[in-house]
């Protein structure tokens, strides 16, 4: 399998993938702070933004080679696809909540600690990462003790909150390692597609047994809603899936990492949700572990670094790499 190589700084021909780049961290950076308004309940928020995405991809996915492809995968890759699935609505179960207890800035910064989680289990199924890779996690990691202390010394409601996008960040782990392998053999296009589907349908069910309401909202709810889905879901990931060739992936997943002050910036003006100082230098913390970790990567071999969204290249990441989910 040929690695993925890495990209020259932006220049010439990758302005124009540079200015991509700045407006899909805009998109997925006002995931948290728009979710935060919308007056639905979470599971609703998870489903929907999940269904509505595959509602809009079905008809352009559907067309010619990957009709054709999803016709031809093995019942092991249905099934793996399946699973990331059900470990991505997980992610969603458990970080949308959170945004009800806790600020942004520090739900935000805890569900995208995906890359200490993805480190960790790696070391669990025997692969040894550079050491650079564990000082970043651990750099990560007292971060989120720093975060987590601030927000004890609020409430249990906030510490709570944390908890749950903790959460949020080891299902987005779960969900990025089972979609590697599956992307070793499947195109992007056919993994998406599988992987949207098979999210929307467990949340579906869990809202309808929960009696969780789909439906009802207001129109600036339904507008919300699907702003979401295309700032975050479909403009935000699609547009680094469409930067991730020329800028390479070590550059696009290190500039995933201004969603957290991004997401903490919109929150402050927006919402008037300033975080206290003390979570300040926690959120510096996480960032610079995390940019370790992938500073490490890109120093081995530059593997792909994964998002909420399947990697936009049939060149799956290897066994190795420790990937970021936005939100």
């Amino acid at each position: 399998m040929r690695p993925i190589a890495a990209r020259a700084p932006l220049a010439g021909g990758h302005t124009l993938d540079g200015l991509l780049l700045a407006t899909a961290i805009v998109g997925i950076s006002l995931s948290g702070p728009l979710i935060a308004t919308v007056a639905a309940p979470a599971l609703a928020i998870a489903f929907w933004r999940n269904a509505l995405a595959v509602a809009s991809l079905t008809p352009v996915l559907l067309r010619g080679s990957i009709r054709r492809e999803l016709g031809r995968l093995s019942r092991r890759t249905v099934l793996l696809s399946a699973a990331a699935g059900g470990a991505l609505a997980a992610h969603f179960a458990l970080w949308l909540p959170s945004l009800r207890l806790t600020s942004v800035a520090s739900s935000v910064a805890l569900v995208t600690t995906t890359p200490i989680w993805t480190t960790v289990l790696l070391r669990l199924l025997g692969h040894r990462p550079p050491r650079l890779v564990w000082w970043g996690t651990l750099l990560s990691f007292s971060g989120v003790l720093l975060l987590t202390g601030v927000d004890l010394g609020i409430s249990g409601r906030a510490l709570a909150g944390d908890a749950l996008a903790l959460g949020g960040g080891m299902a987005g782990a779960v969900y990025v390692l089972i979609g590697a392998e599956v992307r070793r053999t499947t195109s992007t296009a056919s993994y998406t597609l599988l992987c949207y589907t098979s999210a929307a349908l467990p949340l579906l069910v869990a809202a309808l047994a929960t009696g969780v309401s789909l439906g009802g909202y207001s129109a600036e709810t339904w507008g919300k809603l699907l702003l979401l889905t295309v700032a975050s879901q479909l403009l935000g990931h699609s547009l680094l899936n469409r930067v991730v060739r020329g800028l390479g992936p070590s550059i696009t997943s290190t500039a995933i990492l201004l969603e957290t002050p991004g997401a903490a910036l919109i929150a402050a003006i927006w919402l008037g949700q300033s975080p206290p100082l003390a979570a300040y230098p926690a959120l510096t913390v996480i960032l610079l572990g995390l940019t370790l970790v992938i500073r490490a990567e890109r120093a081995g071999s530059d593997p792909a670094a994964g998002t909420d969204q399947p990697v936009p290249s049939r060149e799956p990441p290897r066994a190795h790499t420790t990937p970021r989910t936005p939100a």
